[in-house]
């Protein structure tokens, strides 16, 4: 029986993909095998050592202690593509609210009550200070053309704007589904020479924090209008603020709050709506499931933010899943504790990613607790699990 921590709210509908004869599923589990999180912050957690994995019920793994996840031989999930849809469709809403100046349009509007008779008139005459421009014909730099970023490019071409896209680490996948009518900038600065309106699309890394500054902003057209709904440090609040009271930024619209862009004029701020929706939290709880369950019963990963994906279907009686770091020699050991316990490896498969490594072994025969804990002697081996 597997042990599983939820640590929010995780949607019913992922839920029931764990058959309670294999899972106790509890909020209040102390020596969990597997976690289902949301939001919650993970990163001074102290994790039992049964705890072989993490899914994250949507993108984003800031609050969780990938790193030291993987060191102590813990496999963390993500489900990208899961929320995309949520994502895109109020990314193309905040297109038109940083356009027609909607939000401060509907708010000064309700400040007419109590005016009666008068109402009709006086919102004929206030309209004009909140007018704006079309989407059409206008020129859209889409940074990041993963899965939420190729889904706003090719809606925005049905919107007949004129869609630039940028991603140097574009995948086959994306490449196949992407118009033919977007253009491929080649680098940055052709989104942020040409484009009307910038919308982002990607993670925050050393390389992409702070991508909307003082000195980026200073090569963009002259009102360009942003929608940031992936991190919130993509963009210098300062400099952004400043670069809207110059005349510099027509309009800013994010996802992430944070004081200094409240109440600052062409500034709309959400509070992290983007995959706040019914559909879009049954999605990734199923998807994070899934991803835990192929690990658990199958020993194969697929979405992992430490580890390389091992999809390869398991098909003799028991796999010995060893983590471990991405060194020389530690696939030699391991086979090699294969030999000498007598016991044919019928495949196996070694992969890496960055500093990480992921050696399965299918064999017939059941390994003997002597022969896994000699596995584990090793230094550079986080974890060696067994799937029956």
């Amino acid at each position: 029986m597997f042990e599983i921590l939820t640590k929010n709210n995780i949607s019913k509908v992922g839920l029931a993909g764990l058959p309670t004869d294999k899972y106790n599923v509890s909020d209040s589990c102390t020596v969990p095998h597997g976690i289902l999180v949301r939001s919650a912050n993970l990163n001074d957690d102290t994790f039992n050592p049964e705890l072989m994995c993490i899914a994250r019920a949507g993108a984003g793994v800031n609050n969780i202690p990938v790193d030291r996840c993987a060191e102590e031989g813990i496999v963390v999930f993500n489900t990208p593509g899961a929320n995309a849809n949520a994502v895109k469709e109020l990314v193309l809403c905040a297109l038109f609210l940083s356009s027609r100046k909607i939000a401060k349009a509907i708010e000064w509007t309700q400040s007419l009550k109590g005016n009666g008779a008068d109402i009709p008139k006086m919102a004929e005459k206030g309209k004009s200070s909140f007018a704006g421009p079309e989407l059409k014909g206008k020129k859209l730099g889409v940074v990041g053309l993963g899965a939420i970023g190729v889904m706003v490019a090719n809606t925005a071409l049905h919107l007949g704007m004129d869609v630039y896209g940028y991603d140097p680490y574009l995948s086959v996948d994306v490449a196949w589904k992407i118009s033919r009518k977007i253009h491929h900038a080649q680098d940055l600065e052709t989104i942020f020479k040409e484009c009307d309106y910038i919308t982002v699309h990607v993670p925050a890394t050393d390389e992409t924090r702070g991508m909307i500054c003082e000195k980026t902003l200073s090569i963009m057209k002259d009102g360009v209008r942003i929608v940031n709904f992936a991190r919130g440090e993509l963009a210098v609040a300062e400099d952004v603020v400043a670069a809207l009271e110059s005349g510099k930024m027509g309009a800013y619209v994010c996802d992430f709050a944070e004081e200094a862009l409240l109440g600052v004029d062409g500034v709309t701020v959400l509070p992290h709506l983007g995959a706040s929706t019914p559909e879009s939290e049954d999605n990734c709880a199923k998807m994070a499931v899934e991803e835990m369950r192929n690990y658990l019963e199958k020993g194969i990963i697929k979405n992992s933010v430490n580890f390389p994906n091992v999809t390869q279907p398991k098909t003799t009686a028991y796999r010995v899943c060893v983590l471990h770091r991405n060194v020389p020699k530690v696939v030699s050991t391991i086979s090699g504790a294969f030999a000498e316990a007598d016991i044919n490896i019928e495949q196996l498969n070694n992969c890496s990613k960055k500093n990480n490594a992921c050696t399965f072994v299918d064999v017939d025969v059941q390994p003997s607790a002597d022969l896994l804990a000699k596995i584990r002697e090793n230094a550079d081996v986080y974890r060696v699990y067994v799937v029956k």
